[in-house]
Parts: C-alpha cells; structure tokens; sequence
C-alpha cells in the first residue's frame, strides 16, 4: 500500500465502518451536506442521475446496499492521500458475483468527507 500521512485515518475509519456494515459509524465521517456518486446508485436509482447528497440519503443508499447484499466487503488495495483528497482503491466482494476492482476519491474538509466519487474498474 502507497502512503501519505494526510487524511488516512479517514480511509481505514472508513473501510473498518465499512466492512462492519456500521452506518452510523461510516456517516459520521461525512459531512451533514456531502456528495456521493456512484455508478450503481446511477443503475440502481436512476432518477439520481448517480448522485446523491446528504446523510439521509446516504443512509439510505448503504443501509439498501448492506440488506441485499450481506456479504458485501471492500479489501483495500492502495491509498494515496494529501492534505484535501484521499483516493482509495479497493476489491469490492460479494457472494455470488465476480470481483469487481474499484477507486473512490473522497475530497475532505475540516476533518470529514465533503465529496466521494465512484469508478468502476
């Protein structure tokens, strides 16, 4: 795994939330107003055009994500990180479906995600 110091933390607190399917613990590092894209939420909810913002909607979009699919884990790859923007890369894993490799970019703000962005690999 490639390092910075800057903004870690916020990527393995993320990953250890989100691999506990704790939402509460994973929402809390977002900001009350932040943005999410992802090509699934585009597939999933098509009137979002693949964008969502705000907590309750997140909530939503991961409390959905975690009830379909309960085996559902991301095994981290790389993090590369600066002092505004962390870019993870990981393995998502289902039961049942191929591996599927992806990047997410999450832009920070005052200690807490402000944007996250989704590519598929």
């Amino acid at each position: 795994m490639s390092t910075t110091p800057s903004h870690l933390h916020i990527a393995q607190a993320w990953f250890d939330a989100f691999n506990q399917h704790a939402l509460d613990n994973l929402l809390s590092l977002y900001h009350d107003d932040a943005v999410h894209y992802s090509p699934k939420l585009k597939i999933r909810q098509p009137e979002t055009n693949g964008l969502i913002q705000g907590k309750s909607a997140l909530r939503i979009w991961w409390q959905d994500a975690f009830d379909r699919l309960p085996s559902l884990q991301y095994h981290p790859t790389t993090f590369t990180a600066n002092e505004v923007r962390t870019i993870m890369e990981y393995i998502r894993k289902v039961e049942g479906e191929e591996d599927m490799l992806v990047a997410e970019v999450l832009e920070i703000k005052d200690g807490l995600i402000i944007a996250s962005r989704v590519y598929h690999g």
